[in-house]
């Protein structure tokens, strides 16, 4: 059975003078966020845990979690298991409901977690440094908190997005703590080129980015007031589609609203780690060549995304181990696009994970010890 949330009463931070009046002028709230959340975690059928797992600073972080062992649905008890856990990081925008079609099968295999990274989802929306490194260093140490309050000593991250990017940047900070890296369309990977090309850019989409550069890249979803679930529904009627085989309503259009209607707190934090039109001020193509060599590193790509895979395979170039999987058919929400594909793309990666370990681990228990390394023997001096 699903074990009721440990509710925390969120608190906002008044970021700005906006913050007063968005209540009142947006259709949204903490509540409104939740009752979307559970409509979309209806589709759902594996039990699950889930509660706000507080790290410091009286910050929490929304999680999910799914166990293999049927009596074990606690947070405060990972279950015991033969490899370490899926972590699953959502992307800019995102909430840990958005992998509705993906949690029943991932789990089905191994523990799981999802969780709301901070200043997104239910989690807790504090202030962030306004440096891209600071930004950068908040996001990760909120996840070792995570990590620790769990009670996980490793785990595979999967991050999509942003969260690939905080992923990425986890690993090179906590290498001991990260079995494999999935990096699901990342953002931020390659540096802005020099003289980059915006002739592929409408003009009017030039034009609203000058003029809305001094704010919030979702402002306008807040400013619209009342007309924001429409606005949501009319330019991302996509997700409609994404998820037809699951809800033939605004159920998802309607969740994605309430995400960024909220205090602007990790939309704030991305700004601030960004460069028109998008790109990365830290990126971590630059960076991601110092991951530990013992450390699988994975890129799953659409084929009919607006993210280049490119950054996949230049790093490739330099560390031939590096896996690749393009799925047919899928754009850059490639986990919505083909569900399917993508479960089962990320099901074949652990397993080949899995049986790689093992197979070394019956390598060294092969291994012949020497006269002068057995037990109760000692090497005579030279």
């Amino acid at each position: 059975m699903r074990r009721m949330a440990e509710e925390i009463q969120p608190t906002q931070v008044q970021s700005s003078w906006i913050s007063s009046w968005l209540p009142s002028w947006c259709p949204t709230s903490p509540s409104r966020l939740k009752d979307a959340e559970e409509k979309m975690l209806k589709s759902v059928k594996r039990p699950f845990s889930r509660q706000h797992v507080r790290i410091s600073n009286s910050n929490y972080l929304w999680t999910l979690a799914f166990s293999t062992h049927p009596q074990l649905h606690s947070l405060s008890a990972p279950p015991a298991q033969t490899g370490p856990p899926l972590v699953l990081l959502h992307g800019f925008g995102g909430g840990v409901a958005l992998w509705a079609q993906n949690l029943d099968t991932l789990s089905d295999s191994g523990p799981v977690y999802a969780l709301d990274l901070l200043g997104f989802g239910r989690s807790s929306r504090p202030e962030f440094p306004t440096d891209p490194e600071g930004v950068e260093e908040q996001f990760v140490a909120t996840l070792e908190e995570w990590r620790e309050r769990v009670g996980l000593e490793e785990m595979v991250l999967l991050g999509h997005n942003l969260g690939g990017y905080l992923s990425a940047a986890y690993t090179l900070k906590y290498p001991h703590r990260v079995k494999h890296l999935l990096l699901v369309e990342p953002w931020g990977f390659p540096a802005r080129p020099d003289n980059p090309n915006h002739s592929s850019i409408p003009v009017w989409i030039r034009a609203m980015g000058a003029v809305m550069s001094p704010f919030n890249p979702l402002a306008g979803l807040r400013l619209a007031g009342p007309l924001g679930p429409m606005l949501v529904q009319t330019i991302r009627s996509d997700f409609k589609q994404k998820y037809s085989s699951v809800f033939d309503d605004n159920t998802v259009s309607d969740y994605i609203y309430h995400l960024n209607a909220q205090t602007p707190s990790g939309e704030t934090a991305f700004k601030n780690m960004t460069i028109p039109y998008g790109w990365a001020k830290r990126p971590m193509l630059e960076r991601i060549g110092q991951v530990q060599a013992d450390i699988p590193v994975s890129f799953i790509y659409g084929s009919r995304s607006s993210i280049d895979s490119d950054s996949g395979y230049a790093f490739k170039k330099t560390r031939p181990d590096v896996e690749i999987s393009v799925i047919r058919g899928a754009g850059h929400y490639v986990f919505a696009d083909q569900p399917d594909d993508f479960n089962q793309t990320v099901l074949q990666i652990l397993h080949r994970m899995e049986k790689k370990s093992d197979n070394e681990g019956t390598k060294q228990q092969e291994l012949p010890q020497s006269d002068d390394t057995q037990e109760g023997t000692t090497s005579p001096n030279p």
